[in-house]
């Protein structure tokens, strides 16, 4: 009875029109606020940053009101400069907020040096299928007198005889001297 005399009375129905006016305002209030802390429609054009130097990007990204963090510099690219740019997460031309991390990949200062296997004895087909696996690619074949056809003798390299474990550049031609069957 009490509860229904309340529900009736001015005291509620004041209350209800402060909470009507109240919660609007206080809307207002939250949404311009978070507007101006998140900065809503603000937007910054991400550059292309493909071929640049990282020795530039402290400068360019601070001019931009960006921030940079290399992520990863393990796959060489022959046509851009050694430490340059390859590839940013978010891509150029991408709308970001003042002050976003772009994420890079940079070109390494070259190929990264590979183990040469041991190649020796076995036959040319393998040889191939294990120097393109590793890495190198397969140089000039020449043969040698030797019973044993298509047998891979030596390993060189740029004209000179090399062992295998030796260190070489990824991509790096490998030349082979295989036998040619003959006494």
């Amino acid at each position: 009875m009490n509860f229904l005399r309340f529900l009736l009375s001015k005291t509620f129905y004041k209350q209800l029109l402060y909470l009507g006016l109240g919660l609007p305002i206080l809307f207002w209030i939250i949404s311009f606020s978070l507007k101006l802390v998140t900065h809503h429609q603000e937007y910054l054009e991400v550059p292309d940053l493909e071929g640049i130097s990282i020795a530039e990007l402290p400068d360019l990204m601070g001019q931009e009101n960006l921030r940079f963090e290399i992520i990863d510099s393990t796959r060489f690219v022959p046509n851009l400069p050694p430490l340059s740019v390859i590839d940013h997460l978010p891509a150029a031309g991408s709308e970001v907020k003042k002050n976003r991390k772009i994420y890079l990949t940079v070109n390494p200062s070259g190929y990264r040096q590979i183990t040469v296997p041991n190649l020796i004895q076995i036959t040319k087909r393998n040889a191939e299928s294990m120097i393109n696996a590793v890495g190198f690619q397969l140089g000039e074949i020449t043969y040698k007198d030797n019973i044993g056809k298509d047998m891979v003798l030596e390993i060189a390299h740029q004209g000179k005889t090399i062992t295998p474990g030796v260190l070489l550049p990824k991509t790096s031609k490998i030349d082979l001297v295989l036998g040619n069957g003959k006494r």
